[in-house]
């Protein structure tokens, strides 16, 4: 055998091979078609609410570019800013203006301070600024931080449960249990509760790690934080496990990646979504990623109790029995029963 049959040969396998052939071709492109509509979309407007500021104040503001200025009265503004509606808003007290900043988000933070501060020009210093949530000193990794935990446990979690049942099938061992009086949902239920309780034990370590060791930014409860990220995991292993029905080897397992994987991890609040197009932001809205980010986020940067983040929760339990559903249906190629 020479080079040229071994050429000869790898070329018939991709011929044979198109999902293989396809995703060399596709993914990439599919991959930076993603990343153009992301990183090259519109710069987001700040919204600044003024409390009973100087007229001569407000048009100075209203002359700044992308912030849209706000007149309302202080306790709605406390409610928008506590539920992250506004950017900031301005008070005036003892005859110079005291702006309280949302936080949450330091390159709103920096934006809105540099804004405010070209407003002032040099009596900037007299400007008094509070913080909502977070502090001046909140960086960019605590503000990426919660969905990098949020990615981290979906990620790996999905490849291992995913080639974990592939393997099952593959080598045999899905048949002969499917030939015994087992139901089709006690089989799925049981490869959840088995694989749920590593993830239990990943997401403690995942989470503990990036808060008590990387320092990352906490200002929540960390039994809150568990939560989110085991109904997350426990999502990602029931969505593995169904997409492992379609694969015939771990390699196709792989493939999954570029098309399940990284769609949301541009689409779940890493990168800044909000001066997109709506149709574009609407595809976060079907991602599990960017529920569990959204509520890792308000947990450790804005202190959410249960009752702010519940939602979330339940679409990730919705998330999960619909995966579940389609698992219990997609054994039925192995046993109709």
């Amino acid at each position: 055998m020479n080079s040229l049959t071994i050429t000869r040969r790898i070329l018939i396998q991709f011929k044979r091979d198109k999902r293989s052939l396809a995703l060399m071709i596709l993914a990439p492109i599919f991959v930076l078609t993603l990343m153009w509509l992301v990183l090259d979309s519109e710069k987001d407007t700040l919204n600044i609410a003024v409390i009973d500021v100087p007229d001569a104040f407000e048009e100075r503001i209203n002359e700044q570019e992308d912030i849209n200025v706000i007149t309302m009265g202080e306790n709605q503004a406390k409610e928008e800013i506590a539920e992250a509606e506004l950017d900031a808003f301005i008070l005036w007290e003892d005859g110079k203006p005291s702006v309280t900043i949302e936080g949450s988000d330091p390159n709103s933070t920096s934006i809105v301070k540099e804004q405010l501060q070209n407003v002032q020009g040099n009596d900037s210093d007299d400007m008094k600024v509070n913080f909502w949530h977070g502090s001046e000193e909140l960086g960019l990794f605590d503000y990426v931080g919660p969905v990098l935990i949020g990615f981290f446990v979906f990620f790996f979690v999905f490849i291992v449960g995913g080639v974990s049942f592939l393997r099952e099938r593959t080598q045999g061992t899905l048949e002969r249990i499917l030939s015994t009086p087992l139901k089709r949902s006690e089989l799925v239920a049981g490869y959840l509760i088995g694989f749920g309780l590593f993830t239990i034990v990943q997401s403690f370590l995942i989470a503990g790690y990036s808060i008590y060791v990387l320092d990352m930014y906490m200002d929540g409860r960390f039994l809150y934080v568990l939560l989110v990220t085991f109904l997350l995991a426990i999502t990602a292993l029931s969505l593995g496990t169904l997409l492992s029905a379609f694969a015939k080897n771990e390699f196709q397992m792989i493939q999954f990646i570029p098309l399940v994987i990284v769609p949301q991890v541009f689409f779940s609040g890493l990168f800044p979504i909000e001066g997109m197009a709506g149709w574009l932001q609407a595809i976060g809205q079907v991602m599990p990623l960017t529920y569990g980010a959204e509520a890792l986020r308000g947990i450790m940067l804005r202190n959410e109790g249960f009752t702010d983040f519940q939602f979330d929760l339940y679409v990730l339990t919705a998330f999960t029995a619909l995966f579940t559903f389609l698992n219990i249906y997609a054994l039925k190629r192995h046993r109709p029963l």
